[in-house]
């Protein structure tokens, strides 16, 4: 692309009207918690560990399982610029809108103003307009350096239609459209409009927060178990039970598939096992059933106890294998071509807007 190219696809992005982020409604009755994602694309390279210091995660194994990363991948790991890292945070719904649950909090530097922290910092995942709101800050040009700024990171625990899911907050890119970004993501435009409120699709701004139901898969969890409500998605895994088990999504049957924690000392956790068979394996019952060791939560009422189920998995049926998820680790890596431009051109305008506003 040549550098006039350039200039004039900047001078055009200057003139894009700048979505604002979006609550993602939250419909039950009482208040509730449960895991969300959001999609973090920063503007400069940085690192895991930076990510992580950011949001504030207390488990930097978090970041690795929502990313499909190895657990010895080290913090200083490298994430490119305008590549997508996903984050998993609680998520406490009350008053029919979905935020962050007290974290992550910023403090002020110098030369901060809440439009840069929240289009810059946090990459337009949220509003100035909605930090302000969120710390009762009357004049959002009026801020301390050092001052403690809670950000409210857009979430929801609902269902979509009857299916569990994990909402996924996606900041659309440049180019985008919702056909795209339902095909990507495995969702439908219909099911991706009315959860966002979307009648046009031609209406999509660049910049605009979308909630994405990311599928999760079918478990075997106990409703008496503490990890009940384990949602995991295609293309990651989750560390539950103090560590002990790994949980991944299976993109064919979309049954949560668990097993022991590589790398974590089977002295601090207890046998998982169906019987003889250890958890996760399958024995053969015959030439068209196999029987599998699933993992049904844990608890510590009186002791820490994994739980175990024998289920039976038929594997002579035809099961038609749904769209699978993008992994998330694919994702960190650099955009080529058009796009890549695009999105670094978008991330440039709204960094210079936040400066001209400062």
């Amino acid at each position: 692309m040549s550098s006039l190219s350039i200039l004039l696809l900047s001078i055009s992005f200057l003139f894009l009207p700048l979505a604002s982020a979006a609550r993602f409604p939250c419909t039950a009755k009482n208040p509730s918690t449960c895991q969300s994602l959001v999609g973090y694309t920063p503007l400069n390279a940085t690192t895991l560990g930076d990510v992580r210091a950011l949001f504030q995660l207390r488990s930097f194994r978090s970041l690795l399982a929502a990313n499909s990363l190895p657990l010895n991948t080290p913090q200083n790991y490298t994430v490119p610029a305008l590549s997508t890292v996903r984050v998993r945070f609680p998520c406490y719904c009350s008053g029919g809108s979905g935020s962050s649950f007290g974290l992550p909090v910023y403090k002020v530097r110098p030369g901060d103003g809440l439009d840069a922290i929240a289009r810059g910092v946090f990459a337009g995942l949220v509003t100035y307009e909605e930090i302000a709101k969120a710390n009762n800050i009357s004049d959002p040009n009026k801020i301390e350096v050092g001052q403690q700024i809670k950000i409210p990171l857009p979430c929801s625990c609902d269902l979509v239609g009857a299916d569990p899911v994990v909402h996924y907050a996606h900041v659309a890119a440049a180019g985008s459209s919702i056909t795209g970004i339902a095909t990507a993501f495995g969702t439908t435009e219909d099911t991706l409009m009315k959860l966002n409120g979307i009648t046009d699709p031609k209406s999509l701004q660049a910049g605009q927060v979308l909630d994405v139901p990311l599928k999760a898969c079918s478990s075997s969890i106990s409703s008496t178990s503490l990890d009940r409500n384990l949602r995991v998605t295609n293309g990651s895994y989750v560390l539950t039970a103090n560590n002990c088990i790994q949980c991944s999504c299976s993109s064919t049957t979309w049954q949560l598939n668990c097993g022991p924690t590589q790398g974590i000392s089977s002295l601090a956790c207890p046998a998982a096992k169906c019987g003889d068979t250890y958890l996760g394996n399958t024995s053969s019952n015959s030439a068209c059933d196999s029987t599998l060791c699933s993992y049904a939560g844990y608890t510590n009422s009186t002791s820490f106890t994994i739980l175990t189920n024998l289920t039976t998995l038929p594997v002579c049926n035809n099961v038609a294998s749904p769209v699978s998820q993008p992994k998330a680790s694919s994702a960190l890596r650099l955009r080529s071509g058009l796009s890549s431009w695009l999105n670094l051109l978008f991330l440039f305008m709204l960094a210079c807007s936040a400066f001209i506003g400062n």
